[in-house]
């Protein structure tokens, strides 16, 4: 009877801490260090690939330029796969999950909290990128659907993250 009291309140304490993380307020941050709204291209979020869609943004820099923590957050993944190269997920705030690819370096380990704007890795070429000039890929990925928003398009479990760049330049004008 003890040890089923300790694990329901132990499960109770673990919703209410997720509850409360989910409906945190957080703050963007540009994932580049010193990049600015001509590092990207305002159209890339949905454009045509190779048998897909892109379903992120290419923020072009300098190969080794530091990469940041676009939000507060936990390191989810840590690893290299074929397309991305090095790469990085981070779990933010509403569950979603902020994809860092085409690292150089990676400076984070998996279960690392992250603070808003902290140094991750540095931007790179590797994996599909490795004859491309080097850039960051971010993508902003969820696991609720937006099903409603689809319009069969690949896109559904994807946001945009254009607006949040703009948004985060506009307000440093």
């Amino acid at each position: 009877m003890k040890k089923r009291i300790i694990i329901t309140l132990s499960l109770l304490l673990i919703l209410v801490a997720i509850l409360a993380y989910y409906y945190s307020s957080w703050e963007f941050t540009a994932p580049v260090k010193g990049c600015s709204m001509n590092s990207y291209d305002q159209n890339g979020f949905g454009a045509p690939r190779a048998g897909h869609k892109h379903k992120g943004v290419d923020i072009f820099a300098k190969a080794g330029t530091p990469v940041l923590s676009a939000t507060k957050g936990l390191v989810i993944y840590k690893g290299v796969l074929s397309l991305g190269g090095n790469v990085i997920v981070v779990l933010g705030p509403g569950f979603k999950t902020h994809y860092y690819a085409h690292l150089k370096t990676i400076d984070t380990k998996i279960g690392s909290w992250l603070s808003n704007g902290q140094e991750i890795g540095t931007v790179g070429n590797t994996g599909n990128a490795k004859y491309t000039p080097a850039h960051l890929h971010y993508s902003i990925g969820t696991i609720f659907p937006k099903w409603y928003n689809d319009k069969m398009n690949g896109l559904s479990f994807y946001t945009d993250p254009v607006p949040l760049l703009n948004k985060y330049f506009e307000k440093l004008k």
